[in-house]
């Protein structure tokens, strides 16, 4: 086709990467093999045409250099890159992954193999099939904790259903609260809605975070508190709200229980108290609950951050408790949103085989990758150590904590590795057999979102690049050489989306794919829980029965509180130290990216100037951040939109892009936190020393 404009057309797609918008997108197909611009949708009502700047920039991704387009094997050393590779045919790496999972089930049984997979894409068929080769297979089991499980269960310990105001709703509010979260970088639509809300009504932004994000520097108020200390903010808010009558006595008696126990445990839980354990000021958290008590449309939109901490769940709970306390739920704009996904119910019986699951197979925790393949006897029991990974979707060697135990790890010499990616990644570097695969734009999928309503099916733009093949056709043909059972193996991604979507009671695949979208919605009174929260009894829950969340709950507090769990500041490690988001990149998507790279320069240490100079700390010059578990170092920026005592370092950068090859989350614990594990990024208490 010729490379002109009036030749070109844009296709529809979702952008698949592990952030709540789900972004409707128009993709510019220059041709077969080549994409131009990405805007978003203007018709879908969410995404309102707006993305971010990393994902319209995506033809830097796909037609990347770098990119991986045939098969690899390793005849270097582990960790060494591309040049410890030669390319080889399909078949064989295939083969030899197959003989290697064959020879290690063999050996010590079938849970000696782990397949192992995250948010790379957030499609339903391309993520989620790897369980389905688990399953059939009778492999060891995923315990998947490295994003949502303490949130979840924090905001299920209360509400009991995964679902909340639409977030469109946003634009009719006269307040919104955005917690634990920062959508300049991470969620950019959220700020088209607050926009509107701002111009048309006035509407008033407060943001709760440690440190003066992006999102922070366009609110009315920032809330920056010390990390880890959110539910002594929310105890302090509600007990304001109750002490100075801003609370519905009579949703609390229709809607809600315990909330005489509530209030009484509430009375100690004074602002002077919060502010003590917070850093805030009385007045800052007085002036924010009479703000919060006294706007009927106060939307609260609740992140992730705040929850990854190893008191996370308890301080998700108590966040959510506000708009039951005040009745904000009743009203339009009013009420909270976490997530979205409880409204979809997708029947995925035949994407993960969840019709074979044996669940006497061990369950391993994916945060604890570090320590399971350096054999702590507290994650095998039992079982046999892991001799055989097959990975989609992440970067373990990076995103997961005690970076250098899951090194260590990586480096046994009796551990077959098996990655599936589109670049060389660091885990890709340690691998034994390296695949190619495809991007969204060059496979079928279907997406649910977590921020918003919309239901996606995406067929491929273009086709794929090289030799790179989707995950689906890549399950489908290991489940062939090692004899997996299972009809999602005799079908097409776009036969998978068909079946699951009528499974679910859904249109079929190609009416959803023509619509652009599926609005799933459900009607306000639902979306409000003004027929009844999730529990049976139709409350929310004040004093939450946390067994029902997690074996681990006896550490859970009785009612919302401060959990005084954290990796607590002391003489040694005198600096509490939040890893958050980079703004360029997602997780280490688009860190291999130019325009993302430029932009973000380099790892940097965000340090309160007083600590600075109490450190001899300048701008640019280098601090060795450490504790017990390594250290690292990188260049300072005095930063005063903090506190002292608060180390903020944006990442997820590779490892290489540190001086010393090893990246920030050496520094942070693979603790499980309760009640069901979940990894603990922002949570982590750390010395700074200056360095040459």
């Amino acid at each position: 086709m010729p490379d002109d404009a009036r030749y070109r057309e844009y296709r529809n797609s979702a952008c698949p990467h592990d952030c709540p918008s789900t972004c409707a997108l128009e993709v510019e197909r220059v041709d077969a093999h080549r994409i131009g611009k990405v805007r978003g949708a203007a018709a879908n009502g969410y995404t309102a045409g707006v993305i971010c700047a990393k994902v319209s920039r995506y033809a830097e991704r796909v037609h990347h250099p770098d990119r991986l387009t045939r098969p690899l094997k390793r005849v270097g050393d582990k960790g060494q890159g591309r040049s410890a590779f030669v390319e080889i045919g399909w078949d064989e790496a295939l083969d030899r992954t197959a003989e290697a999972m064959t020879l290690a089930a063999g050996k010590h049984g079938k849970e000696a193999v782990w397949p192992y997979y995250y948010a790379g894409t957030m499609g339903l068929v391309q993520r989620d099939g790897i369980e389905r080769l688990r399953h059939a297979m009778g492999y060891s089991r995923f315990h998947s904790t490295i994003c949502n499980t303490l949130s979840d269960a924090g905001w299920f310990a209360g509400n009991g259903a995964k679902w909340g105001a639409d977030p469109r709703e946003m634009a009719e509010a006269d307040l919104i609260v955005v917690w634990g979260g920062n959508p300049v970088a991470t969620q950019v639509n959220v700020m088209t809605h607050i926009a509107r809300a701002r111009k048309s009504r006035g509407a008033r932004l407060v943001v709760v975070d440690p440190y003066r994000t992006g999102t922070a520097e366009q609110a009315d108020v920032h809330l920056c508190l010390r990390p880890g200390t959110d539910g002594a903010l929310a105890c302090a808010v509600m007990h304001v709200l109750f002490t100075e009558g801003m609370v519905d006595r009579d949703y609390l008696r229709r809607y809600t229980k315990d909330a005489d126990r509530l209030e009484r445990h509430l009375a100690t839980r004074t602002p002077e108290w919060a502010a003590g354990i917070t850093g805030l000021k009385v007045d800052e958290i007085v002036s924010f609950a009479r703000l919060y008590g006294g706007t009927r449309r106060a939307y609260l939109r609740l992140g992730y951050g705040f929850s990854r901490s190893r008191n996370g769940a308890a301080q998700m709970f108590a966040a959510s408790c506000l708009p039951a306390v005040t009745g904000a739920w009743q009203h339009r704009g009013g009420g909270a949103l976490y997530g979205m996904s409880g409204i979809y119910r997708i029947d995925k019986t035949l994407i993960e085989g969840l019709d074979v699951v044996d669940k006497s197979k061990r369950l391993l925790d994916q945060s604890r990758i570090g320590p399971i393949l350096t054999g702590d006897k507290r994650d095998l029991r039992d079982g046999p150590p892991v001799t055989a990974l097959f990975i989609q979707n992440t970067n373990p060697a990076v995103v997961c904590p005690e970076s250098l135990k899951v090194r260590e790890g990586f480096l046994r010499k009796d551990l077959f590795v098996c990655v599936h990616e589109q670049f060389m990644t660091d885990t890709a570097a340690m691998a034994d057999v390296v695949l190619p695969a495809t991007t969204f734009l060059e496979h079928d999928d279907i997406y649910q979102a977590g921020g918003h309503t919309h239901l996606q099916v995406t067929r491929k733009v273009i086709e794929p690049v090289g030799e790179a093949r989707s995950n689906h056709d890549v399950l489908c043909a290991l489940a062939q050489r090692l004899g997996a059972q299972h009809p999602g193996f005799e079908m097409s991604a776009w036969e998978m989306i068909d079946r699951t979507l009528k499974a679910s009671g859904l249109p079929d695949a190609e009416t959803a794919h023509r619509m652009g979208w599926i609005d799933l919605s459900p009607d306000y009174r639902t979306a409000h829980f003004l027929d009844g929260f999730g529990y049976e009894d139709r409350r929310f829950h004040f004093a939450p029965d946390w067994k029902r969340w997690g074996l681990d709950h006896a550490k859970m507090p009785e009612l919302p509180d401060h959990m005084a769990t954290i990796d607590a500041a002391d003489a040694e490690h005198p600096f509490r130290l939040v890893t958050a988001p980079a703004r360029q990149f997602l997780n280490t998507s688009f860190t291999e990216t130019p325009g993302s790279r430029a932009r973000e320069v380099r790892p940097t240490a965000k340090i309160h100037p007083d600590d600075c100079a109490a450190l001899g700390l300048i701008a640019d010059s280098l601090v060795r951040i450490g504790n017990r578990r390594g250290s690292v170092v990188v260049h300072v920026e005095p930063f005063d939109g903090l506190q002292r005592g608060v180390v903020v370092v944006e990442s997820i950068w590779p490892n290489g892009a540190f001086r010393e090859g090893i990246g920030i989350n050496v520094l942070v614990s693979a603790d499980a936190a309760p009640p069901k594990g979940g990894a603990v990024f922002h949570d982590t208490a750390v010395w700074l020393k200056p360095t040459n």
